[in-house]
């Protein structure tokens, strides 16, 4: 009844459409992770098809070694696991450099902007000018402002091209600024660029300093799991783990893995910002 109860509010949420929301908000993140590592044209029921062949393959590989039932359905979770967490890490990584780069291309568009040169042209030519990772990006919204003409929709595929919060309030200003107009676009811009690069210093050296804390965490998260596998190889240790005890022993170890894991990123994670611009 408890758990019944600490469930309930997950379970029969007080508003209907609570439950979509967080749906909507995970295909979202998803969305954004898959652009971040250049597979933004990858659909996600390709995805989750790749997750199986992965969790299946896995699984065949483990029961074929080990013939341990409960270790078989542990390695078909991970390789179920093993795309999306792949994925988020190279869009964590992308996200992580693009945090030096947007500086840059702030400061390509005060130049721009400063030398007369139109919006639409200023954002276009970021395509050949500015930094290399989001070249592609920006060359694709300058090829489909020629075609379309269209500032706004064009503006809003590249913020969804690009999937960076950063980028959404540079892209924000801009919009902005050739809706309503103004003259101090150079000087919020200026202020912009200054205040990331004090971000990015800050936050470098603040994951140099937690850089070896969270590997020793995970060299301890996967230790057992090595000693495991290089175990398997005696038949006396398949025998053990067969048993009912041994299932029960291997499903502790991987709740106790999962939870402390978790715990590690958590309490080494950064506050990330949120994309409120969609």
């Amino acid at each position: 009844m408890g758990v019944l109860l600490l469930l309930a509010p997950l379970l029969w949420p007080a508003n209907p459409g609570m439950r979509a929301s967080k749906a909507s908000s995970v295909g979202r993140r998803l969305h954004d992770d898959l652009a971040l590592a250049g597979l933004g044209d990858v659909p996600i029921p390709v995805v989750a098809i790749v997750c199986g062949v992965v969790s299946i393959a896995l699984g065949a590989i483990a029961h074929a070694i080990m013939q341990v039932p409960t270790i078989t359905v542990v390695a078909a979770l991970l390789g179920a696991a093993a795309v999306p967490l792949a994925i988020r890490s190279r869009a964590d990584r992308r996200r992580a450099s693009n945090r030096s780069v947007w500086p840059d291309v702030v400061d390509h568009l005060v130049a721009s902007v400063r030398s007369g040169m139109p919006l639409p042209e200023s954002v276009g030519a970021l395509g050949v000018l500015g930094p290399a990772s989001t070249r592609a990006a920006f060359a694709r919204f300058d090829a489909q402002y020629q075609r379309s003409g269209n500032f706004g929709l064009d503006l809003d595929e590249l913020k969804a091209a690009l999937a960076d919060p950063v980028a959404d309030r540079i892209l924000e200003t801009l919009r902005m600024a050739r809706e309503v107009g103004g003259t101090e676009l150079t000087a919020v811009l200026r202020s912009l660029a200054g205040y990331l690069r004090e971000d990015a210093a800050l936050r470098a050296e603040v994951v140099s300093r937690q850089s070896w804390i969270r590997n020793a965490a995970r060299l301890g998260v996967a230790a057992p799991w090595v000693l495991l596998v290089v175990l398997s190889s005696r038949p006396e240790t398949l025998a053990a783990y067969g048993s009912p005890a041994g299932a029960v022993l291997i499903v502790v170890g991987v709740i106790v893995t999962v939870a402390a894991y978790q715990a590690m990123t958590a309490l080494g994670r950064l506050p990330e910002e949120r994309r409120w611009f969609r």
